[in-house]
């Protein structure tokens, strides 16, 4: 699972607190990325971050539990 994010950003922040927080994710990595580190990413993801991004599908902001719940269940 991976959360595109960047510093200073509220919504990102909430994100990350609220994918530590949910007990249905232990067990699952979690890498964060900051888009401001790549030209590319920043490009894909700047206006629309927070991203979690997992199995090849991606929901953004705003996140909740129910989507994040709904981006883990097998297609």
């Amino acid at each position: 699972m991976v959360l595109y994010s960047t510093g200073g950003c509220a919504l990102c922040e909430q994100a990350l607190e609220l994918l530590l927080s949910m007990p249905e994710l232990s067990g699952l990595a979690l890498r964060v990325v900051d888009v401001a580190a790549e030209d590319e990413l920043l490009e894909r993801y700047g206006e629309r971050i927070p991203v979690l991004g997992f199995a090849g599908r991606e929901i953004d902001s705003p996140l909740d539990r129910d989507g994040i719940i709904d981006l883990l269940a097998p297609r």
